[in-house]
């Protein structure tokens, strides 16, 4: 009998969306003899799809423990985020550490990446590691190139992670200790070479794909939003979530890390914050606080940097600057917060100059700007309780 059958074909076609905010990073450090074919000449590749990545010889057959670790990240990234623009670097694991490999991706994709994730499975956590990853984003911030960027060390043992590491203005790096407990994550972990001292599979490809899929001032940690996909949550030294005391689990949240959670009542896993290892009290103390921030400074700089050189009048009988310059100056500066206000990224702002400024004298012009941040609702209090009548 006459017949035709057509099979459909998923081509993993790169989606796209507008604007920049999704636009990543992803660095992993391997031995010279593992680093995929695609990456020995040129240690930055841009991949839209997990399919390039295997182009480029990340594959999850591959002979090399850590590149099918690499594999999976990317596979958890595209999971999460099919529409993320992503710059994968691979590096030669070096002996000191200094991660300016950051600067390399972030060159190579012009300055256009808002967050990055570093794995680094195999070295062992150390505070002096995020005072070098804060320098380098601290230099690249000046080069008006900004980013957050997502932290994935060795863990050995949950247990004896320092907690007191926070602080010191470090509001462009997140530690991430949250790991997959089942799945190709654990087959993975499983079959690490390294019996005594495990290195870390982690999730950093599941946070890096929720923060490139969140709008800059939403928290990944919204529980509607952003499910992880993973069901079976654990830390990066294996140890499931479900066996932890509620006392560490408290003391890791409160150490500003981020791990995978569980809520009764909802399936699945989320994160448990959206933190950076800035201070609690900082306005820099969340994610979605910098990222919201890097953006405003970011469009405020492409609306004013055209306006440098530019003729600022001034009135012959006071001295002052004209009120018609001072208000094309401040629409100018109003564009980028006006932008981010109606997308719902700003709860409000204001940009003010002062007419009594010398311009004549210094040639500089003086704009302050306030923003308003979207709040975050972190805890619910609910009273409930027997009465007579409603």
């Amino acid at each position: 009998m006459n017949s035709l059958k057509i099979e459909r074909q998923n081509g993993n076609v790169p989606k796209s969306v507008a604007g920049e905010d999704h636009v990543s990073g992803f660095i992993a450090y391997l031995a010279e003899a593992e680093i995929p074919d695609g990456f020995k000449t040129e240690h930055v590749q841009a991949v839209s799809t997990i399919n390039t990545a295997e182009k480029l010889g990340i594959t999850d057959t591959a002979n090399s423990w850590s590149v099918k670790v690499l594999h999976y990240q990317l596979s958890e990234i595209f999971r999460i985020n099919p529409s993320i623009s992503l710059y994968v670097g691979i590096f030669t694991k070096p002996t000191d550490y200094k991660f300016t490999e950051i600067k390399t991706v972030q060159n190579f994709a012009n300055g256009r990446i808002r967050q990055m994730a570093l794995w680094c499975g195999d070295k062992a956590f150390d505070a002096d590691d995020l005072t070098a990853i804060q320098g380098v984003a601290d230099a690249l911030d000046a080069e008006n190139a900004p980013l957050s960027i997502l932290y994935a060390p060795q863990v050995t043992a949950i247990g004896e992670l320092p907690t007191n590491v926070a602080g010191a203005n470090q509001y462009r790096t997140s530690v991430v200790i949250a790991q997959a407990g089942s799945g190709i994550a654990a087959e993975l972990y499983a079959a690490e070479a390294n019996q005594t001292a495990k290195a870390s599979v982690s999730a950093v490809g599941v946070v890096l794909g929720l923060v490139s899929a969140a709008a800059v001032h939403q928290s990944i940690g919204w529980v509607k939003n952003f499910p992880t996909g993973v069901n079976v949550p654990a830390f990066s030294d294996g140890t499931l979530y479900r066996d932890i005391d509620k006392a560490l689990i408290e003391q890791l949240d409160a150490g500003r890390y981020l791990f995978f959670v569980t809520h009764v009542g909802q399936a699945g896993s989320y994160m448990n914050d959206s933190h950076t290892m800035d201070s609690a009290i900082s306005d820099y103390a969340m994610i979605e606080n910098v990222r919201t921030m890097d953006k405003a400074v970011r469009g405020i700089r492409t609306y004013l940097v055209p306006e440098l050189g530019g003729n600022i009048y001034v009135d012959a009988e006071t001295g002052k600057m004209q009120a018609y310059s001072i208000s094309h100056l401040e629409t100018t500066a109003n564009k980028a917060l006006e932008d981010m206000e109606k997308a719902g990224e700003l709860s409000g702002y204001r940009v003010e100059i002062d007419p009594d400024q010398n311009i004549l004298s210094t040639s500089e012009v003086e704009i302050i700007i306030r923003q308003v941040a979207v709040g975050v609702m972190r805890k619910i209090k609910v009273k409930i309780g027997f009465a007579q009548t409603a």
